[in-house]
C-alpha cells in the first residue's frame, strides 16, 4: 500500500512511464485513455490534483473522484479495468487521489471510442500494429506462430525435413496412415490457405523450409564468444547460426562445445569428456529458447559464452501469468503452441513442461549451483556460470 511519502517521491520525480498528473477531473475520454494506456503496459499511477509541474493544486470532493474513476474504467475502458484508487491529504489540507492501473490481463484494452493506447516516456501514444499483435499473443488470443507467411507455399518445403518429420511422429506414436503430406501440414498447423493459395506458417517456415531465413530473417542465433565477463568486450569468435530449427539447434550447442572447457575423467578405463556446463543443461536452454521466444520481435536470439558463464538471451518477457518463481515449479504456458507441439514430435521437448525444474536439478547435481532466471530490457535471460578453476 503506498504511503504519503512515497506519492512525495513520485510527484517530485516527475511524470515518466509509470506516472502521470492530471490537475483535476478531465474529459472522460482523455482519462479512459490514460487509464488504457498504463493497462497496455506495466501498470502505474494517475495523480489527480496535481499540475503538469508537479504542483499540488488537490481535489474538491474526493468521493466524486472516486465515482467517477471507476464509472471511466468500468464504462469507458474496453474490456474494462479494475482500479485502486486512494487519497492523501498533504499538510496544507490539500488532497491528492491516486489511481493505481494494473497491467491488464486481457490486453489490448481500448477506450470506448475503440482506440489502443501505450505508454511512453512522457505521456501515451497509438499502439503500433506490432505491439497489438504481440499484446494479444501474450494475453493468448493469438498464436503467432500459426500465422501465414505471405510468398510461401508448398515448393518452398524441403522434402527430407518433411519425411523426417513424418518419421518422428510415427515413431512418437502418431498414426499418420495414408493422410495426405499437405493435410496433415494443415492439421499440424505448419500449413493453412488464404486467397493466394496454400502457404506456410510461422512454424511451418521454421521446421520445413529450406530457407526460413529468406522469409523470417531475424531466426537465428547470433553466436558470440567474449573474453572476460563484460559484454562491451569485443568477440573474438562469433557465428551467425542459420538453418531450420533442428539445424540451428545443433550447430549452436556445437559452438558451445568448441567455447566451453570440458575437464576429462575418467570412468572406468576411458577418459570421458564433458563441458564444464552439463551437455543436458545446454540443450534444455536452446530449445526452450527457440520454443519460448517472441517471433513477433524482430531480433535474433543471443547466446554468449564469456568466461564465467553463459547467457542465452531470448526477444520478449514472460508471457501473461508467467513468473520467475512460477518457472522453476514448472509452470506450463504455451506462447508458440504450434512450435512446441513440433518440438515434441521431433522428441526434443516433453508435455510436462519439466525443462526448466530438470535443468535446475542438473546445475544442483553436477555443479553445486542453479541457473540464473531474468527479464531485462524485453529480453529473458537464462544464465549458467561456470564452476571456479
Amino acid at each position: 500500500m503506498p504511503d504519503l511519502t512515497e506519492v512525495r517521491m513520485r510527484i517530485a520525480r516527475g511524470e515518466d512511464f509509470h506516472t502521470e498528473f492530471k490537475e483535476q477531473e478531465t474529459n472522460a475520454n482523455a482519462m479512459a485513455a490514460s487509464i488504457v494506456s498504463f493497462a497496455n503496459c506495466d501498470g502505474g499511477w494517475i495523480l489527480i490534483g496535481v499540475g503538469d509541474d508537479g504542483s499540488v493544486k488537490g481535489v474538491r470532493d474526493v468521493d466524486q473522484v472516486f465515482q467517477w474513476v471507476d464509472n471511466i474504467a468500468l464504462n469507458n475502458c474496453d474490456p474494462p479495468i479494475v482500479v485502486s484508487s486512494m487519497s492523501f491529504e498533504f499538510e496544507d489540507g490539500r488532497t491528492v487521489v491516486l489511481v493505481e492501473v494494473p497491467r491488464g490481463e486481457m490486453r489490448p484494452y481500448k477506450t470506448g471510442q475503440g482506440i489502443p493506447f501505450v505508454r511512453t516516456s512522457s505521456g501515451k501514444r497509438l499502439a503500433s500494429t506490432e505491439e497489438l499483435r504481440r499484446m494479444l499473443q501474450s494475453s493468448g488470443y493469438l498464436y503467432y506462430d500459426e500465422t501465414l507467411v505471405y510468398r510461401t507455399g508448398l515448393s518452398d518445403l524441403d522434402s527430407g525435413a518433411l519425411e523426417n518429420l513424418i518419421k518422428s511422429a510415427s515413431e512418437y506414436g502418431i498414426d499418420v496412415g495414408d493422410i495426405p503430406h499437405d493435410r496433415l501440414l494443415v492439421n499440424w498447423h505448419l500449413l493453412g490457405e488464404s486467397e493466394h493459395g496454400k502457404q506456410l506458417t510461422v512454424a511451418g517456415v521454421l521446421f520445413l523450409a529450406r530457407n526460413p531465413q529468406e522469409y523470417i530473417p531475424y531466426a537465428y542465433v547470433s553466436a558470440l564468444r567474449i573474453p572476460g565477463a563484460d559484454i562491451s568486450n569485443a568477440p573474438e569468435d562469433q557465428k551467425r547460426v542459420e538453418g531450420r530449427v533442428d539445424q540451428v539447434l545443433e550447430d549452436t550447442f556445437r559452438f558451445l562445445q568448441i567455447h566451453l572447457r570440458c575437464p576429462h575423467r575418467i570412468v572406468g578405463m576411458q577418459p570421458d569428456a564433458e563441458p564444464e556446463i552439463p551437455s543436458v543443461v545446454l540443450r534444455e536452454l536452446l530449445v526452450n529458447a527457440v520454443a519460448h521466444r517472441d517471433y513477433t520481435i524482430s531480433v535474433p536470439i543471443r547466446v554468449i559464452v564469456f568466461d564465467d558463464r553463459v547467457e542465452i538471451r531470448t526477444p520478449g518477457s514472460l508471457p501473461n501469468t508467467v513468473t520467475i518463481e512460477s518457472l522453476r515449479t514448472g509452470i506450463h504456458v504455451l506462447r508458440n503452441p504450434t512450435i512446441c507441439n513440433i518440438l515434441l514430435k521431433l522428441k526434443m521437448v516433453t508435455d510436462a513442461g519439466s525443462g526448466i525444474p530438470r535443468v535446475i536439478r542438473f546445475m544442483r547435481e553436477k555443479l553445486g549451483s542453479e541457473p540464473r532466471f531474468s527479464v531485462e530490457n524485453q529480453e529473458f535471460v537464462r544464465v549458467c556460470k561456470a564452476p571456479l578453476s
